[in-house]
């Protein structure tokens, strides 16, 4: 009730600052589909994580054995693109740059990762809810798997995803930070900032999924060991239940990768 969308002077993100509130405390409504758009995004997510190199039509054919009618291609993949679903093979990339904005080289390929701090990466992901869906992005550690910052929205404008990379850089600086092409990481405002501390750049291969690996696996372990098992109701509910969530992966739950260590004493937080 406190916050002015429209106001002058202040931002909504400046304005959550000044009040003390997590900006992500704004943004509790879900984005608005009719319940049968929900229904079938909540299906289409599902099947994609059993089969990521599932592009529209395959996915399409796919729903329209299960609900036993025919879904429309166009409209599977309209919800697809809204989610943020992509299939792992390559093809015409659903994560496209703003008309003019700089697509920079791909630095991973073959790179040998082997400390903290090397590489770090940031993505964003469908949430559903009980009703609704947020969307989720997060700035990973690709050595220790260690999650720097995390934040939810309602949409998908750059200023969410420049608040996760500001509050991931305060707790250090990476020598790449990895993103896909999509225009809120391809945007000045996004690359200025590493720009300026002097951080390379790298973007994922158009269309390819598996460039940002890391990050896949994150959203998985979110999805299938938090979200899926808790269905929250509603944004402030979902808030809460992935900051206990986040909390865990980092300091208690043990990655085999890692020698079966948890990602905040790789990454150096614990002795």
């Amino acid at each position: 009730m406190f916050i002015e969308k429209d106001h002058e002077q202040l931002s909504i993100t400046r304005q959550c600052s000044l009040l003390g509130l997590n900006r992500s405390t704004y943004y509790y409504e879900a984005i608005g589909e009719s319940e049968e758009n929900l229904r079938l995004m909540r299906l289409i997510e599902e099947q994609h994580l059993k089969h990521p190199y599932y592009g529209s039509p395959r996915m399409s054919l796919l729903l329209s054995e299960l609900e036993g009618n025919s879904i429309n291609e166009k409209r599977v993949a309209r919800l697809m693109r809204l989610m943020r679903i992509r299939s792992v093979l390559p093809k015409p990339n659903l994560s496209k740059p703003a008309l003019g904005h700089q697509i920079y080289p791909y630095l991973l390929r073959g790179l040998s990762v082997e400390r903290s701090n090397q590489v770090w990466s940031t993505d964003i992901t469908y949430i559903p809810m009980k009703r609704g869906f947020l969307y989720l992005c997060a700035v990973i550690d690709w050595y220790s798997r260690y999650v720097l910052s995390w934040e939810l929205s309602n949409n998908m404008e750059r200023w969410f995803c420049i608040e996760v990379l500001e509050k991931a850089l305060e707790r250090g600086s990476p020598e790449i930070f990895n993103t896909d092409q999509g225009s809120q990481f391809t945007s000045d405002d996004f690359t200025n900032i590493l720009k300026n501390k002097g951080i390379r750049i790298s973007m994922d291969g158009k269309g390819r999924a598996l460039d940002n690996v890391f990050a896949e696996r994150l959203w998985w372990s979110v999805k299938y060991e938090d979200v899926y098992l808790k269905a929250y109701d509603n944004g402030a509910d979902l808030w809460k239940g992935l900051e206990r969530y986040f909390q865990f992966y980092n300091h208690e739950r043990p990655h085999q990768a890692l020698d079966y260590q948890v990602p905040a004493k790789v990454f150096g937080i614990l002795d």
